[in-house]
């Protein structure tokens, strides 16, 4: 008997992801117990063992609503039945006074927790389950936003030990491999909370654009984030560059700086402005170019008022950072 198309759309980049671990390696799973992580993690176990991996099933709890150990228990119990090798269970503390949002804290919590099982089962990878949808929605965030090609490029495939094989399935193939497969997956309420603005987006923005514009406004958002991420990362590169060359102690070189070209210049000032202590999530666009203008139309400007607090100053040719 053939294998069911949403089966095999699911397993297929497991598998490719996969081949290019040594035999014997260690695959953590993070698995919510929804759609997606359960399918993510079903693949993982059928194409892992094939290669001789060990494949753990993490889940995470947040105790952000009630019940929700007993959640993380039955996801436990799920893997366990899926046939992972080990299963772990962490519980976090989400900071609600980070300034994040509880999406965004939740997220930080998580990952670092996950950090932290990945080194102490010495992890070759660790897998999580985004789809092409969860891209998509990414991208229409970023782009409502204004934040530029670092928003619009979208979640990367891989960073550190971390690696998002789905990214190119569909959020439907997950809910059918399940079903197919026999898997009950958990439907979380946060998920249907039109409070959440990735919810709405998900719900009714990208729902509306697709009857207005035609299918498909999904994969060309997240084609549109594959396009992007290789023009920013070669960006990133020379702003490496730029800020090397510029660099003298803890200061830039006013110099330096105002010969590069304003988008190397602009992600070199943000990046300064970020390790002095200004917070990422209240930096705007205006914050750097008035700290550009300190390099490109210096008319005697004491300084530049950032987040942080902060100041951004020129002084003998140097751009500096200060605190107030």
């Amino acid at each position: 008997m053939s294998l069911h198309p949403s089966v095999a759309a699911v397993r297929n980049p497991v598998r490719a992801l996969l081949a290019d671990l040594p035999t014997g390696a260690v695959v953590a799973v993070a698995c919510s117990g929804g759609a997606d992580s359960l399918a993510l993690a079903s693949a993982a176990v059928f194409e892992g063992h094939r290669l001789g991996l060990r494949v753990v099933g993490v889940t995470v709890d947040h105790g952000l609503q009630a019940g929700s150990a007993e959640q993380a228990g039955r996801v436990v119990a799920q893997l366990a039945a899926l046939g992972v090798d080990e299963t772990l269970t962490a519980r976090v503390a989400v900071d609600g006074g980070s300034g994040l949002g509880p999406e965004g804290a939740a997220r930080e919590a998580r990952y670092a927790v996950l950090e932290q099982v990945a080194e102490h089962l010495g992890a070759a990878a660790v897998l999580l389950g985004h789809t092409l949808d969860d891209q998509a929605e990414t991208v229409l965030l970023g782009l409502t936003r204004g934040s530029g090609a670092r928003s619009l490029r979208g979640m990367r495939p891989g960073f550190g030990p971390f690696a998002r094989p789905l990214l190119g399935v569909r959020r439907d193939d997950t809910v059918t491999a399940c079903q197919v497969e026999g898997l009950e997956a958990w439907d979380d309420p946060h998920n249907h909370d039109p409070g959440y603005t990735r919810v709405r987006v998900r719900d009714r923005v990208l729902p509306v654009l697709e009857d207005e514009l035609g299918p498909g406004v999904a994969r060309a958002l997240a084609r549109t984030a594959d396009q992007l991420r290789d023009d920013t990362e070669l960006l990133e590169r020379l702003a490496d560059g730029l800020a090397d060359g510029a660099r003298r102690d803890d200061c830039l070189d006013v110099g330096v700086l105002a010969d590069a070209p304003p988008s190397l210049r602009h992600r070199v000032l943000h990046r300064a402005a970020v390790a002095a202590g200004s917070p990422p999530s209240e930096l705007t666009r205006d914050h750097v170019l008035a700290v550009d203008a300190l390099v490109t139309a210096w008319r005697g400007q004491k300084w530049i008022d950032l987040p942080g607090p902060l100041r951004a100053m020129r002084r003998d040719g140097l751009l500096v950072f200060v605190r107030p």
